[in-house]
Parts: structure tokens; sequence; C-alpha cells
């Protein structure tokens, strides 16, 4: 018999969309539901949302210029940096992640198409650890 705790911790890992799977051309796409909100190039400008060029690994509420609401600022100042993982968690559902975010977007509730979307994200983070298995 399997462990309550370890039979959750499979079922977890099962679930957990695979980012290295993800096909960020599909992503490419799947950014033009965020492009009415934020932009994605080096250098670019912040609209209602923030610029997303290398956002994995970025401390949240970490873009100068940009006036984050005071929870996004507070997890920033915890340490809270943008990992794969919890850009899936935000993407998935971002005012239940983080209670009190101005992102006024229900979220994308597809695994695939969040994959899709954070592998994408990963393509545009040269910060970010690239190919690291």
């Amino acid at each position: 018999m399997i462990a309550p705790a370890l039979m959750a911790a499979l079922v977890t890992a099962l679930a957990a969309p695979a980012f290295a799977d993800g096909d960020a051309a599909n992503g490419e796409k799947a950014f033009r539901k965020c492009a009415a909100c934020h932009t994605i190039t080096e250098d670019g400008p912040s609209r209602v949302g923030p610029n997303l060029y290398d956002i994995v690994g970025r401390t949240t509420g970490a873009v100068d210029g940009f006036a984050f609401s005071a929870p996004m600022t507070e997890l920033g100042e915890e340490g809270h940096v943008w990992t794969p993982e919890e850009l899936d968690r935000f993407i998935e559902d971002p005012k239940a992640v983080v209670p009190g975010t101005k992102m006024a977007f229900a979220g994308i509730k597809k695994p695939e198409e969040r994959a899709d979307l954070v592998a994408y994200l990963l393509s545009v983070s040269p910060g970010a650890e690239a190919g690291a298995d």
C-alpha cells in the first residue's frame, strides 16, 4: 500500500505540466491573450501590466517604473522569484495565487496551453538557466 503522502506527491508530479515539453511556438500564439496588457521584448515598455521579457528568474514586483499592487510588491520583498512552476500557478488563477493583484485576467485553465506559454516565457528569458536538466 502506498502512503498517503507519497500518493499525493506522485499525483502532483504526474499532473504537473512538463515545461520542457511545452511548445514555445504555440506559447507565442497563446501570449496573444497577454499582449493587450504586456510586452515581451527586451527593453519594451510596460503597459497596463509589466514587461515580461526575462520574467523567469526575476524577483516578483521588480520592473523599474511599474506600479505593482501591494501584494505583488510584498511577495518580491519576501524573496519570491518567478520560476516556471510559479508562473504556471499564477497564469492558471492569478487572483487565487496573489490575492489583491491588480491583474484582471481570469487565467488559463488548460495545462497544455499554460505549459506552452511558460515554454515561450522561458524562451524569452535569457537570464534563466537554459537547458538545466
